[in-house]
Parts: structure tokens; sequence; C-alpha cells
């Protein structure tokens, strides 16, 4: 049986892509030269693991097995070469982390900076997903660790509460609503909206409940911040949906009125997760004794 990383990362992308043409363009080979690759890999394993159609090719069972090992495979590699690459610059060590929007702006960056302070000689590359997308990426073994809402995790990753938030609509104190203390959020279907930019994590998410509700809210400002996101909203551009923690930092600096949501997705439990705490790299296994330090 002979395969090489090569091999491993062509399949990869021909199974994102649902195509061999598409996959060979993304991995930089030629059509001609990927079929073959793809064609010596069933060899090897003596198995089908690609289904032909018109349309492109769908993942047997066989090619769902070896789509999960190779990736893996290539993530321990990566992890490898980070973490040889970090002996010329001086870092020994990197763990990758993946974190909602709430978290990467809200809960883990004083966590993380008294951690970073703490072990100089390790790294964290931390990325932008939505909750579910972490789940993926978690179960596929494509990262270290994970900060997500609870709801949006499968039983069979590990996980601990970090912390709890809602999320939580803002107004102006003259603005619709300010004299209420919860609403459902279709309450709000005819307000103007101030929102994230669209590919934020927190605003898919936001979205995504929005059209299961039937509602298409009109947004006058998107931005990157919460900060930002609430000064527009104090001056009566909008109101917005923020979580509970930035609702209330900012109302302390501006003159906002905060709205308790009554819908039950807006109430959430962030976690830290991993596929299993006990197998992590001894980095990440330093970085979870900390958060789970740092937790409520």
């Amino acid at each position: 049986m002979r395969f090489d990383l090569v091999d491993l990362q062509l399949f990869i992308a021909v199974a994102d892509q649902r195509s061999i043409t598409r996959g060979a363009e993304r991995s930089h080979l030629a059509l001609a030269s990927a079929s073959a690759r793809i064609k010596g890999l069933e060899d090897a394993l003596g198995v089908a693991l690609l289904k032909r159609g018109r349309r492109g090719v769908e993942l047997t069972a066989a090619g769902e097995s070896l789509l999960d090992h190779s990736r893996l495979v290539i993530h321990q590699v990566d992890a490898m070469r980070g973490d040889l690459a970090g002996f010329a610059s001086g870092v020994r060590a990197s763990v990758h982390f993946l974190a909602n929007t709430s978290g990467l702006s809200e809960h883990l960056p004083k966590a993380l900076a008294g951690f970073l302070h703490e072990h100089r000689d390790v790294a964290v590359d931390i990325e932008e997903r939505e909750s579910t997308d972490i789940a993926a990426a978690i179960t596929a073994g494509a990262a270290d660790l994970g900060f997500a809402a609870e709801h949006a995790l499968p039983d069979h990753i590990e996980r601990f509460v970090f912390s709890e938030d809602r999320l939580t609509l803002v107004t102006s104190r003259r603005g619709p609503f300010a004299g209420r203390r919860q609403i459902d959020f279709q309450e709000a279907g005819g307000c103007d909206f101030v929102g994230l930019t669209s590919a934020t994590a927190l605003q898919l998410h936001i979205s995504k409940h929005a059209a299961r509700l039937g509602m298409r809210p009109h947004y006058r400002a998107r931005l990157r911040d919460f900060d930002a996101i609430c000064q527009m909203v104090a001056a009566d551009v909008g109101v917005a949906l923020v979580p509970e923690s930035a609702a209330r930092r900012c109302a302390k600096l501006m003159p906002l009125a905060m709205v308790r949501l009554r819908d039950s997705w807006a109430n959430r439990r962030l976690v830290i997760c991993a596929r299993s705490f006990k197998t992590l790299p001894r980095p990440a296994k330093m970085l979870v004794e900390h958060l789970r330090a740092a937790a409520m």
C-alpha cells in the first residue's frame, strides 16, 4: 500500500469540491495526474472511493472513512511542521483554536492573554467560525480546540462550560422597545437594524433564525465589532442583537436600553470542546487547564 501526502491532500480537495477537475485545480495538479493519483489510491486500497457521475463525484462509504483519516493525518502533519518551525522562531509549539464571534470578542481575550503571558513558548492560532462549523472541524480533527455554543455540538464531542451568554436586543433610550423588559425577536421585524458584517459567525447564526421565523431584517449599517454597533444604536440608527456581556459593557458608556429576548435560541451555553481532551497535544492540554480555571 503506497500513497503520499499529496495523494491525501488531493483526495480531501476532490471530496470538498465534489469534482476531480476542481480538486485538481485546487491542488495545482493537471487533471490527468490527479485522475491517476485517485485511481492509484483505489488500487492500493482495493476499494472504490468515489462514485463518478455527470455532475461530479460522490464519496462511497470507504471514501468517507478515508476522508476522515486523511484530515487527521494532514492536521497532524501541519501541527508537526508548525511545532518544528517554531524552534527556529523561538516559539516551540502552537495550538489551533476555533472560536465563534462572541468568544473572540467578549469571552476569550483575557483568558488567552493570561495563558500566553505564562507560556511564552506556545502560540495560539485562533480562527473565527460559526459554532456548527466548529463542531464539524473538531469532529474531523481539523483543529485542536473549539469555543462554541453547546447546542451546536453532537454528543460525541467532549466539552466543558466556559461561560453563559444570551443574545440581547439593544435600542437607544428613545428607540422602540426602550420601555420593555423582554420581547420575542419577531416583534422587532419591522425595525431598522444595525448588525455585524454578513460573514461573521454570529451574524450567520442570527440570519439563520430570522429566516426560520420568516423575517428579512433591514440592515442600515453592518460593522465589525460590538462597540461600533452599540454606538450606532445609541445614535438611534436602529436596533441590534448583541451578546448580553457586550450590551452591559456598552450600556455603562452609552445611552442604551437592553431588552431580553424570550426566544430559546438566544440563550447560549458557551463551551470549550475537543474530540478528546486526553489525546490532545501537551500545549493544547496546558491551554485547556488554564481555561478550566478561568471558566465561569
